[in-house]
């Protein structure tokens, strides 16, 4: 990925107000985190590390703890998140059926949907044996890294 590619894609989460961007394909890895003070932080693995704007800060008030603690589903059910920002779709093609649906049962490797980011088409794997229990997002609408898609009973 060359320095354009990065600078376009900080430009496209800022006009988006997008917080995280992640990309992960074969041995490359990169992870864009915008900071508190509105700039940038690049993490590329196998790559130096570019730092873009300010060091990321916490707001006066708020409890920096609390803010990198991920909320814990109510039950005893796992979350499928996004690993990555891009546009959601349930299956592999319009005329086709979902990959899977309320009460599914799904392996580890069960692809459960898939994430278009860049014009790349990224298969979204269970990554838990369970039944499906709900769908949280809609078909052909953006996510973003770190959001929850659909929620799995373990089994």
């Amino acid at each position: 990925m060359e320095l354009k590619d990065i600078k376009a894609i900080i430009d496209l989460m800022k006009k988006n107000s997008v917080s995280e961007f992640e990309l992960e394909k074969q041995d490359f890895k990169i992870r864009l985190k915008r900071g508190g003070v509105g700039g940038a932080v690049v993490n590329v693995d196998d790559a130096p590390m570019i730092a873009y704007g300010a060091p990321q800060a916490s707001l006066p008030g708020s409890n920096p703890a609390s803010a990198a603690t991920p909320a814990k589903p109510a039950s005893d059910e796992l979350e499928i998140t996004s690993p990555m920002i891009g546009t959601l779709y349930r299956s592999p093609s319009p005329e086709s059926a979902h990959y899977v649906e309320i009460g599914s049962e799904v392996e580890a490797e069960t692809v459960v949907c898939i994430i278009e980011a860049m014009k790349v088409m990224n298969e979204i794997k269970a990554e838990a044996k369970g039944v499906i229990t709900q769908v949280l997002v809609e078909n052909a609408k953006p996510v973003e890294f770190g959001q929850a898609l659909f929620k799995i009973r373990p089994n």
